[in-house]
């Protein structure tokens, strides 16, 4: 006896896995430029760069201005305890002010340029150039820098205490080995020798101090070191392919830093993956210090014109220029 129709088994119809597998593909890549529109929304802009009579034209490879401000805004007054940064002192002072040089070829270049180096300010006078940005905001850091250097800023950057803060812990902190103990009450910081995860009020401690003989000397290549060890754990394959983490980082970064009007996320990113690995680091040559009207400071002497002639056509910088500063 045949069974009738209605006994019979229904069939189940199956995708063929290619068009399985490219329908997944398709909602990744949908989700993944939904998030690169979204969080390029939400970046803080604001008008850093100027342009003015006189201005150096493009030169070659790609150059950010990097500002660590010392600007306690958005911190609660219990924030400004725990990272022992101290109360609110009105007028942002940029804290750290770094070039990020990334050359048509060969290695990028992060350059820490002393806050106490002493230049023509346009329509001031001259200071050390840490003045500029509280006397007239980024663009007239950016003007001071550029007439001085002749060194074209392509993107600028600013963040500040608690964003860097934020941004260590997003990214589950960030491992640091220090050669020696490092005890800094007016930073906060105890840190025994050897190699430690720093969370982010340490993290912010280790930048910012100048607990040692060599002061800022020491003080900016701890910044130059962790911001590529920063770097680095931002663009690892853990933080890469872990979904929770990259939103975290990604929303962490937005929220912390400002840039300029032109710059986007995926700006951001190239700059994270051109500091990730082994940058040249090195801090601006200078001819020694002198008394001035603002002062003690550095001076920019004929090998200062010579480092960023190199840089700002675009060759390779000579070692002998490149001094102590440098990490290979």
């Amino acid at each position: 006896m045949r069974p009738s129709k209605s006994a019979r088994p229904k069939r189940t119809r199956k995708l063929p896995v290619g068009r399985t597998l490219l329908a997944v593909v398709v909602l990744l890549a949908v989700a993944l430029v939904a998030s690169v529109v979204y969080f390029d929304s939400k970046l803080h802009r604001t008008d850093a760069l100027a342009s003015y009579s006189g201005r150096p034209g493009d030169t070659p490879g790609t150059n950010w201005l990097l500002v660590g401000s010392d600007t306690r805004q958005g911190m609660t007054a219990a924030q400004q305890k725990e990272y022992s940064t101290g109360g609110d002192l009105g007028a942002g002072r940029t804290d750290t002010i770094m070039l990020v040089h990334i050359p048509p070829s060969g290695k990028p270049l992060l350059i820490s340029i002393p806050r106490d180096i002493y230049v023509p300010v346009p329509g001031q006078g001259s200071y050390k150039i840490n003045a500029a940005y509280y006397l007239g905001g980024p663009k007239l850091l950016q003007r001071a820098f550029e007439e001085k250097s002749g060194v074209h800023i392509d993107h600028y950057a600013e963040i500040g205490f608690g964003g860097f803060a934020s941004v260590v812990d997003a990214v589950g902190g960030v491992k640091m080995c220090l050669d020696a103990p490092l005890r800094d009450p007016k930073a906060g910081l105890n840190l025994a020798r050897g190699c430690q995860t720093l969370n982010g009020r340490t993290a912010l401690g280790y930048v910012r101090s100048r607990n040692f003989p060599q002061a800022d000397l020491m003080r900016v290549q701890h910044q130059r070191q962790f911001l590529s060890a920063l770097m680095d754990k931002v663009t690892s394959p853990g933080t890469l392919i872990n979904p929770f983490a990259l939103w975290g980082v990604a929303s962490g970064g937005v929220d912390a830093l400002t840039v300029d009007r032109k710059t986007h996320i995926w700006d951001l990113a190239r700059l994270a993956w051109a500091l990730s690995g082994s940058p040249t680091t090195v801090t601006t040559p200078t001819d020694g210090s002198e008394s001035t009207d603002d002062g003690d400071a550095l001076v920019w002497g004929s090998d200062t014109d010579k480092f960023f002639d190199y840089i700002k056509a675009g060759q390779p910088v000579p070692q002998d220029l490149l001094g102590t500063g440098s990490a290979g």
